[in-house]
């Protein structure tokens, strides 16, 4: 009984991509008496493909098991091209398409629920631009957003998205610095501003390492912060 739980819960699947299927995994919430649905169901995307990123990344693992333990369905998938996904990287523009398909897939799954769209390093420039635009997306999550790469990485599509957002940076972060995400905030109209929040994690570097508990406490608080309603497990 316990494996076969485990196997509802944690679901490995093929969504239909732009460029063919797209490699995904799944985690469900257990199901509890008197619940319609979930208040928000997630999707984090994984970092740069050529440089060995996928879905089981660990800081994009751990992003989504803070999300988890709060009860939230959560969505990983790999771009095109990554892991057991096909088609080829495309630099940014079809991994676009790859989130607006991810997205189409788990709000079918969680219809009506809103949805909280994560990302790290390319994961975050990617499926933050594609967030801002999709309506059904109301809270966004960038880590390690790639602030110090702007002669390659357009943020300039953050600058009139006023969704609730968090932004974590590594102190020793060099993609993304947090004096250049801090400037770039600084930049937004007051409107935008007052919804997004900078959380400075001191000592670590792009990858978090030493510190995905700090990070995990940060996005959790955030988190709770917005949603007093949830409930970790276990607590």
């Amino acid at each position: 009984m316990r494996v076969a739980m485990a196997e509802l819960l944690h679901r490995t699947l093929f969504l239909p991509g732009p460029a063919g299927r797209l490699e995904a995994l799944l985690w469900s919430p257990p199901e509890r008496t008197g619940r319609s649905g979930p208040s928000l169901a997630a999707l984090v995307c994984h970092p740069h493909p050529l440089f060995g990123g996928t879905m089981h990344n660990k800081v994009v693992y751990h992003t989504a098991k803070t999300l988890h333990r709060f009860g939230l369905p959560v969505l990983r998938f790999n771009f095109r091209g990554a892991g057991l996904s096909e088609g080829l990287h495309d630099e940014g523009r079809g991994e676009q398409d790859d989130v607006r398909a991810a997205l189409r897939f788990l709000a079918a799954e969680y219809p009506g629920a809103p949805l909280l769209l994560a990302g790290f390093s390319f994961g975050s420039w990617v499926g933050l631009r594609v967030g801002c635009d999709d309506p059904r997306v109301r809270e966004m999550i960038g880590i390690g957003l790639p602030a110090g790469e702007l002669a390659h990485r357009d943020l300039s599509y953050l600058d009139a998205c006023s969704k609730p957002k968090l932004l974590v940076s590594g102190e020793l972060d060099r993609h993304g610095p947090p004096e250049k995400l801090a400037a770039l905030v600084e930049q937004f109209s007051p409107a935008v501003k007052e919804q997004t929040r900078l959380a400075l994690i001191r000592g670590a570097d792009h990858f978090f390492a030493g510190h995905l508990p700090d990070l995990d406490r940060t996005i959790a608080e955030w988190l709770v912060g917005r949603h007093p309603e949830l409930v970790p497990a276990g607590a």
